[in-house]
């Protein structure tokens, strides 16, 4: 069967079923193992015990994919738990109670490893007795190899393996297997999703749409601390870079807690954006700050960069167009006890770069001193639009020039869809700052955000004919 390419799954179908009708379903399973590099090159196959806890069932007979949900399933929006419930066969080994815990670490990589489900359950015939249930992918055919049996007997337990009926119910299923049973074969089956603070946040195709609510219940089920489900229910593209959004399931309270980088922030989800997949790229570019350094964080959100910064003892200026987030920055740096050290503003990106970070520049720069050791950084984190404000920075300062080493340096995101990203970032922030910016630069990709869709980070020191406008003589 492997060598024409045909896998498991066609034992499912009735094609299959009329050409194995006449074989006995472990003895296929032993072919499909032999192939798959299942079962070791020499294995014993022991008599199987008579007894059984409940009557053998048709499953016990056709069931490959063991740990599937019931096959009614399919198709299911709206959620009835009790529908997963499904009876599967396993082995199972008789112990006396006093060396289980022996056994269990002897063949730990053997016993069954399922969330919900106890490993060792009560001998119905034999109070003495337990049974250790082991995971029938790693028994094929019910039988155990050589080694497994030189540890049995090392233990003095009976090497014979016996069949457990095990009833399966929802809880003993995982999320990804919950919705790969529900949502139509072959379809992508969304189980991944951002986690803020008691939200978990889902960007769903339009094939899931109809099974959102069940989705949102399963994840609410399988992920403790969750609360609330929500699904993004159009881009980002608003001047304030917030979306609608659609509650699933449970509560529809929106404002939350997280802890990023052991700092913590409060803000309400559906007003302000926050991304945790940002956690890495914040901390990077805090670690390039020193105490005394100076930051301008033009698109600061509720203070992901300007918080941190200020616990470093950055001095920092915090910008935000949307007043959802300013305010909201300015609840987080009083959270966080930094409100004095933070100068936060509620203005467009452009008029802050052209007002107060021009005067703190105009100011500060002619009194730096070759020897003196502070930094200007810009953190420019507005990905879609950010490198078309660089061409603020043309002629932004008038005088003679600072030190090379006091020129500011500046950090800014930008999205690309181009098959060498590097290049296309650089060459559109040289655009628009009107230079080269060839061995002046580097470039750090922060994440993949879509298929052919790069998130980046190009850092520089922004070159002093660009920064400066010689007066007239």
């Amino acid at each position: 069967l492997w060598r024409f390419g045909y896998s498991a799954r066609l034992l499912k179908t009735n094609h299959f079923r009329t050409a194995a009708s006449n074989t006995s379903f472990p003895a296929v399973w032993m072919v499909l193992a032999q192939y798959s590099g299942r079962i070791p090159g020499r294995s014993v196959v022991v008599k199987k015990k008579s007894f059984s806890t409940m009557p053998e069932t048709v499953e016990d007979k056709a069931n490959l994919e063991l740990y599937s949900p019931h096959p009614e399933v399919r198709g299911m929006t709206l959620l009835n738990r009790e529908a997963f419930k499904r009876t599967v066969v396993v082995p199972v080994l008789k112990v006396k109670k006093e060396i289980v815990n022996s056994l269990l670490k002897s063949l730990k990589h053997m016993v069954l490893q399922r969330p919900g489900l106890k490993r060792v359950v009560e001998d119905p015939e034999d109070e003495d007795s337990r049974l250790v249930i082991l995971d029938p992918h790693k028994i094929p055919e019910f039988s155990l190899g050589e080694s497994e049996q030189e540890v049995l007997k090392q233990l003095n337990v009976c090497p014979e393996v016996s069949k457990y009926n095990l009833e399966l119910t929802y809880e003993n299923f995982k999320s990804e297997e919950i919705l790969r049973a529900v949502l139509p074969e072959g379809q992508e089956v969304t189980s991944g999703f951002s986690r803020v603070g008691h939200i978990a946040h889902l960007n769903l195709r339009d094939h899931q749409l109809p099974y959102r609510h069940l989705i949102g219940q399963v994840i609410i089920d399988k992920n403790p601390g969750v609360t609330c489900v929500v699904n993004k229910t159009n881009i980002i593209d608003s001047t304030y870079r917030n979306f609608q959004m659609e509650v699933l399931a449970g509560e529809s309270k929106l404002v939350t807690k997280v802890k990023e980088n052991n700092i913590a922030y409060e803000l309400d989800f559906s007003k302000v954006y926050w991304n945790p997949r940002l956690s890495t790229e914040h901390g990077r570019i805090i670690e390039l700050l020193k105490p005394g350094d100076v930051l301008f964080d033009v698109f600061a959100g509720i203070g992901p960069f300007a918080i941190p910064a200020a616990k470093k003892k950055c001095h920092v200026f915090a910008n935000d167009l949307n007043p959802e987030s300013y305010n909201w920055l300015l609840h987080n740096c009083r959270l966080n006890k930094v409100d004095n050290k933070i100068k936060a503003f509620n203005m467009d990106g452009r008029d802050f770069l052209l007002g107060p970070v021009r005067e703190e520049l105009s100011k500060e720069l002619p009194l730096l001193q070759e020897e003196q050791k502070t930094s200007f950084h810009i953190v420019m984190n507005l990905p879609a639009l950010a490198i078309e404000f660089l061409g603020v920075f043309r002629h932004l300062l008038v005088g003679e020039p600072c030190s090379a080493a006091g020129l500011p340096t500046v950090h800014c995101y930008g999205f690309s869809k181009h098959d060498n990203p590097t290049k296309d970032i650089q060459e559109r922030a040289e655009a628009s700052l009107g230079t080269s910016l060839d061995g002046r630069c580097s470039t750090y990709l922060v994440r993949n955000v879509a298929p052919n869709k790069e998130m980046l980070c190009i850092s520089f020191q922004i070159p002093a004919d660009v920064l400066y406008k010689r007066p007239c003589p």
